[in-house]
């Protein structure tokens, strides 16, 4: 077992409320072996000082003692961890925080965290979100006239990955395509639309916007996605859009009359210089001017002003957004704004709808820009999917990993353990449930692909994503296998007319372990606790008021893994039974590729 059977998590189990007010004293509980009877502190650090509160035995079970102790949340985030202080016999002390349990003294970055900023909606916490690419999903009767730059494609011609065709593909899908396939995604389980960019734009990706006040008539226009919202909400779904803060399309008129005229006042909004394109762009790309958030007027523009974009929008009926290229959004060389414009737009959302979402697209370290009282959550690529890509990479396969100068590596459990734990730690529990699980997106490689095409694997891959901490984010068209090698290559059109490609299996996966999670209270808002990783299997359970739920993720046969359970339990999940051993352990399948959970006596 890991961290010798001393445990705390943020969840509701461990921590009395998620959401304190500021000054609001929290209890917080550790479990610990029986064995260790004394010697128990929580440390936090009000107003950067240490401060050590000794905790109070709470309840004993037959293999363990619940410890309770309080902790003022007096900062609006307040961090702790925990001393484990040893006996006349064995002095000494071991620290508990976020990346484990510490015979040594470590820095306070991976300590446990209070936050009193608002919390994120309700729903969120019960979202699977499922990402579509407007242009490749699906496509209505009607017909659209297509723009002079748009090369005109066949639903089933294949898609041009690379090349001066690659942005300019148009295959025609649109939000009406989207709307009268909204029962797919239902019976998948899922209950959160995210859509790629809908504004118009001179590409099929949409991310070098032209305006933000219109929805594109390639797509059908905003009529269109009136009936989208509508029927989404009907079906007892959410909805996202996807907005670009860091920048806009070279032909949007704020751009456009800034170039023509020095002294126009949308001048303030971009960046211009005397060096390169004579204006900041996105990693140097002429087709996307980099916004300045400096300049009160793409403030108002964007954010703050009664019609702004995301108050419009929001408006309009949708239940928040995903932020593309949040990361570099209002920063640049020694202007570093990210997280006040992150919460100046959460503030602004909340004012038009309360229960609005707001999730950050972030490749790497999120660390710095999570609670802040902005972005909700992160498209968890650092901490879920460049790990578990790791894990489940297929023999021999030869990819790029995700901006990495080098292939994706393939490391055992342990090594995945250790990176998940490591980037969790880093933030709030409440922001790593409420950042995206995804295992790939219209950015990356299919996850298909990368298990090189085995679908065992796969399922291993959804089962992490559907039962881990984190919301579920499923790409269109991974639940059938669609493959692709990389972002582009991925965005291929959903066979809605050829059901004989589709793989069964894996959808019939996909859907059991929706509603899986959908049923289980303990995959939802429970907490995590490690209890085994060595190279080719995971073991963890989840865990919500007496319940617990018990996984196995194996990449490859491997040895028997013995854990000590109690009573046992039974399959949820596969139909594996756990066998009991003769010293009082129970003995778990061997078997893999395979994905096991049951539930604890």
């Amino acid at each position: 077992m890991l961290d010798r059977g001393f445990h705390h998590d943020g969840s509701a189990d461990h921590v009395s409320t998620l959401a304190p007010e500021p000054g609001e004293t929290v209890a917080v509980f550790v479990r610990t072996p029986r064995a260790h009877r004394s010697g128990v502190y929580v440390r936090s650090a009000p107003d950067g000082e240490p401060h050590f509160t000794e905790a109070v035995i709470d309840r004993e079970t037959e293999h363990e003692i619940w410890w309770r102790a309080d902790v003022v949340a007096r900062n609006p985030v307040t961090r702790y961890r925990f001393l484990l202080a040893g006996s006349p016999a064995s002095p000494g002390y071991r620290w508990l925080n976020g990346t484990g349990l510490h015979g040594n003294d470590v820095p306070d970055a991976g300590d446990f965290r209070l936050l009193t900023h608002a919390a994120p909606p309700e729903w969120a916490r019960d979202a699977v979100v499922y990402e579509i690419f407007p242009d490749r999903f699906a496509r209505s009767s009607a017909r659209h006239t297509l723009p002079a730059w748009a090369e005109e494609r066949g639903w089933d011609d294949p898609v041009a990955g690379s090349g001066p065709s690659t942005p300019v593909q148009i295959f025609g899908g649109d939000l009406d395509g989207v709307r009268e396939r909204l029962g797919h995604v239902a019976a998948l389980g899922a209950n959160t639309l995210y859509l790629t960019p809908v504004f118009p734009a001179p590409s099929n990706h949409r991310y070098n916007a032209s305006s933000f006040a219109e929805i594109d008539p390639l797509l059908g226009g905003d009529a269109a996605y009136r009936r989208l919202v509508d029927e989404a909400h009907a079906y007892g779904m959410r909805i996202l859009g996807d907005i670009t803060t860091n920048h806009c399309g070279h032909t949007h008129p704020w751009f456009q009359t800034a170039l023509a005229d020095k002294g126009a006042p949308e001048r303030e909004m971009f960046l211009f210089g005397d060096e390169g394109l004579g204006y900041e762009a996105w990693m140097g790309v002429a087709s996307l001017p980099k916004l300045d958030w400096t300049s009160t007027m793409v403030g108002q523009a964007m954010i703050e002003a009664d019609d702004s974009v995301i108050r419009r929008w929001i408006r309009f009926g949708l239940d928040g957004w995903r932020v593309d290229v949040a990361n570099m959004t209002a920063r640049l060389r020694g202007t570093d704004l990210t997280r006040e414009v992150a919460a100046r737009f959460r503030r602004a959302m909340a004012e038009e709808n309360p229960e609005t979402l707001l999730v950050a697209e972030h490749a790497h370290d999120a660390a710095g820009d999570l609670d802040a009282d902005g972005w909700h959550g992160t498209m968890n690529y650092a901490g879920f999917t460049r790990p578990v890509w790791s894990w489940l990479r297929g023999p021999g396969v030869q990819l790029p990993f995700l901006g990495v100068p080098a292939p994706i590596p393939r490391l055992g459990g342990d090594r995945i353990v250790t990176t998940m734990r490591s980037f969790a730690a880093q933030t709030s529990w409440r922001s790593l449930t409420h950042s995206w699980s995804l295992v790939s997106s219209h950015d990356t490689a299919r996850i298909r692909t990368v298990c090189g095409g085995d679908r065992a694997l796969v399922e291993v891959a959804a089962g992490l994503m559907f039962t881990l901490p984190g919301t579920p984010m499923v790409f269109a068209g991974d639940e059938i296998g669609i493959e692709g090698a990389w972002g582009e290559d991925g965005r291929r059109t959903m066979p809605w007319d050829r059901p004989d490609t589709w793989d069964t299996r894996t959808l019939a996966a996909y859907r059991d372990l929706a509603a899986l999670r959908r049923g289980e209270n303990a995959l939802r808002h429970g907490g995590l606790r490690w209890l085994h990783a060595s190279e080719d299997a995971l073991v963890f359970l989840r865990e919500r008021a007496g319940e617990r739920l018990l996984v196995l993720a194996a990449r490859a046969p491997h040895d028997p893994v013995r854990l000590p359970l109690g009573r046992g339990g039974v399959p949820v999940y596969g139909s594996a039974e756990l066998l009991a051993g003769e010293d009082g352990t129970h003995v778990l399948p061997s078997d893999g590729p395979a994905l096991h959970v049951w539930r604890l006596h």
